[in-house]
């Protein structure tokens, strides 16, 4: 399936979902981390309770019950499928949105010191939050978006010094 998300959940289970599956989700963002989804007439309370975009990683709360989920993208998919590593070196000088979406909230400033895994900004995207955390030590060269902004796949977002 060409443009589609793996997604794995607790290490058991696989499911593989094109963009148009996710946009045709019955899904009502509640706020605070909070999604309700109606999926064939059965309806799911979703928290997210943890997320580390970089990786791909989330814990979600669903009707009660806790899940670790992975989902891998386009991009991860042909990465493995071409045989390169996926744990490239930590000399990376700008961060780029790795799918369309919103700018929800920047939450660290031109010039400011960070550290690997540091919260950035929050994207909204694919009807989710989406926390995005520094690949590595750093210090903010330019923030290239603005809250509110709409931003396209491989826009530019941050820069490192």
């Amino acid at each position: 399936m060409e443009n589609s998300y793996t997604i794995k959940v607790n290490e058991d289970f696989n499911f593989e979902l094109s963009e148009d599956d996710i946009s045709s989700l019955d899904i009502l963002k509640m706020g605070n981390g909070m999604l309700h989804l109606l999926k064939n007439g059965v309806s799911y309370h979703i928290q997210i309770l943890k997320t580390d975009f970089n990786k791909g990683l989330y814990t979600l709360n669903v009707n009660g019950n806790e899940f670790e989920i992975s989902i891998g993208t386009p991009l991860d998919v042909l990465i493995k499928k071409m045989g390169f590593a996926n744990n490239g070196s930590k000399n990376i000088d700008s961060i780029s949105a790795p799918m369309p979406g919103l700018i929800l909230d920047i939450l660290v400033k031109e010039g400011e010191e960070v550290k690997e895994d540091d919260q950035l900004l929050i994207l909204e995207a694919m009807k989710m939050e989406n926390m995005i955390t520094s690949p590595r030590n750093g210090v903010i060269k330019k923030i290239s978006v603005k809250k509110g902004e709409a931003v396209e796949k491989e826009q530019l977002l941050i820069e490192f010094q």
